[in-house]
């Protein structure tokens, strides 16, 4: 399976990545967690750019596109091993969320694995961007705001599990333990 965690920055996304492996893996999954964008040296390219203050333009979105794409290419070989479970922070979608034009990263997109489960994670703008380094451009109000809206119409494309990322940690890994249960066989109401 493979399951992607979406949500704007600032959202819980990495904690609740671990904590879903965690408990996964106690319940005798074999589980592997990726993160966009990689380690790669394509991935490192990404995270000094996108700390340019010009990350918004045209020409560097669509730079980015390219570099994103590319990096998602080098980890779609591994998301095929049936053996385990894929938990991945972020995915195309957080580009097609977050990036522009829309078009031109759905063609770049066009080859990489769907995901089999999407859990969004549903924040409040304000408490995210207070959540952030601010090291990124993206990271400030009004364009999360746009992103989040972006994601809630991208999640009627998939099967989407929107959790309220404002519960606090235990309550948010708990909700989201309860929506993956079904998917894997595991009793729901069994999970406190």
């Amino acid at each position: 399976m493979y399951i992607v965690f979406e949500g704007i920055d600032g959202a819980g996304k990495s904690t609740q990545v671990q904590l879903l492996k965690e408990w996964l893996e106690n319940n005798g999954f074999r589980v592997e967690t990726l993160v966009e964008p990689t380690d790669s040296e394509v991935g490192k390219l990404i995270r000094k750019i996108l700390q340019r203050p010009d990350a918004t333009t045209d020409s560097v979105q669509k730079t980015l596109g390219l570099l994103f794409a590319a990096d998602r290419m080098l980890i779609m070989d591994e998301i095929e091993d049936k053996s385990k479970i894929f938990i991945s922070d972020r995915s195309f979608i957080s580009s097609l969320a977050y990036q522009e034009p829309k078009e031109w990263i759905e063609i770049l997109n066009k080859y990489v694995k769907k995901p089999d489960l999407l859990i969004l994670l549903d924040s409040d703008v304000k408490k995210s961007v207070a959540r952030t380094s601010g090291e990124d451009t993206f990271e400030n109000e009004e364009f999360l705001i746009k992103v989040k809206d972006n994601y809630l119409k991208l999640a009627e494309n998939y099967t989407t599990e929107i959790i309220d990322a404002s519960n606090g940690i235990n309550k948010v890994s708990s909700d989201i333990k309860k929506a993956v249960a079904p998917y894997l066989g595991i009793c729901p109401d069994c999970i406190q």
